[in-house]
């Protein structure tokens, strides 16, 4: 079997195996959220009208764990599995967090550290942005980005099947991307990642029956951070641009929340109902039609990525205002619609709940 061959199946049994894991305890944990109560309540800002379970993101953390932990075992290699094992003690340490908050509630502050601690962590293990020539200013780049990816999947997380969704397709599409550059852990990294946040989907679907929580959105956000950061390009640019193209739902849809927000005077740390998602569904779109589009979107923007690493620098740079043009226009229309209910003040945000299917 040639080596190309081989990584393209090490990558796809990855997925697998952390589908399956996750299709097997995502069950486990609906019963026991049920249990022992941790139970998403219906609120203001949520859609949801019954209590659900939230404890899929220890499902989704575990099914990947325990896929790359086997794939460690069965393929050692010193120094880069020394660099995944940080990574991935990052991720769960990050998910432990979420997982607190989700039970008892932690401060803004709180959670802001634990991000920027994770951000040091992967600088620390070599996990960083090296694109400015600055360690300094590549520093800063690191933090934003891993925070800002980090709470951008967990500001997503707000309708049935988005946030598993979209982490699905852009782990994957990070997945494709370094199979292609001949970085084959990565790959496999990726892979599992997807099948984890994949298996989990079957029960997050509309009507979902579990929420990841932020022990799962946080633990996909910093995650697919390290992703992007992780993958080698021989183009500056396409370093530059492919993770921010792969990862463009998530980015845009907190740009437009907070620019929003900022806008009418709104927190934007306050949960709303003015996401993308929301948006959509207010223009009169069912919920599994508006999460699809999004999920279509995450999908051609992976491809956009594709094409950036396989282009000339002229072309790519073409490729990327055509694409930069047409997310601003789409940004624009969407701010446009109405999600503030102006009659009741200007810092209320609309509470109506769609229809589930």
């Amino acid at each position: 079997m040639s080596p190309t061959a081989r990584s393209v199946l090490e990558a796809v049994a990855a997925f697998a195996g952390a589908a399956v894991v996750s299709l097997v305890l995502t069950p486990v944990a609906i019963a026991a959220a049920v249990r022992f109560g941790v139970l998403d309540r219906p609120g203001t800002h949520k859609s949801h009208r019954t209590p659900t379970p939230y404890l899929g993101g220890v499902a989704i953390v575990l099914a990947v764990a325990v896929t790359i932990g086997a794939a460690a075992a069965l393929r050692p290699d010193g120094e880069a599995l020394g660099t995944l094992a940080g990574l991935l003690g990052i991720g769960v340490g990050v998910a432990i967090l979420g997982l607190l908050d989700d039970l008892r509630g932690l401060p803004v502050a709180v959670r802001f550290g634990a991000q920027l601690a994770a951000a040091l962590g992967l600088w620390g293990l070599g996990i960083r942005a090296e694109i400015s020539g600055s360690p300094a200013l590549d520093l800063a780049i690191t933090v934003v980005w891993v925070v800002g990816v980090t709470n951008a999947l967990n500001l997503l997380d707000n309708m049935d099947a988005l946030s598993g969704s979209t982490a699905t397709i852009a782990a994957g599409w990070f997945a494709v991307l370094a199979l292609i550059e001949g970085q084959v852990l990565v790959g496999a990294l990726a892979a599992a990642l997807a099948g984890g946040a994949a298996g989990f989907l079957r029960d997050n679907r509309p009507p979902a029956r579990i929420y990841m929580g932020d022990a799962g959105s946080l633990f996909l956000g910093v995650m697919l951070a390290a992703l992007g950061l992780l993958i080698e390009f021989d183009s500056l640019l396409a370093g530059a641009a492919v993770p921010i193209l792969v990862l463009t739902v998530p980015v845009l849809d907190t740009t437009l929340v907070v620019a929003a927000r900022l806008r009418h005077r709104i927190s934007p740390f306050q949960g709303g109902r003015d996401h993308t998602s929301h948006r959509l569904v207010r223009v009169g779109l069912p919920v599994p039609v508006a999460v699809g589009l999004i999920a279509a979107a995450g999908f051609a923007h992976g491809w956009v990525a594709l094409i950036v690493t396989r282009v000339d620098v002229l072309s790519a740079w073409l490729l990327l205002g055509l694409t930069a043009v047409f997310d601003l226009v789409l940004m624009g229309l969407l701010a446009k619609v109405p999600v503030y209910d102006s009659s009741r003040g200007p810092d209320l945000v609309i509470t109506e709940r769609p229809a589930a299917g």
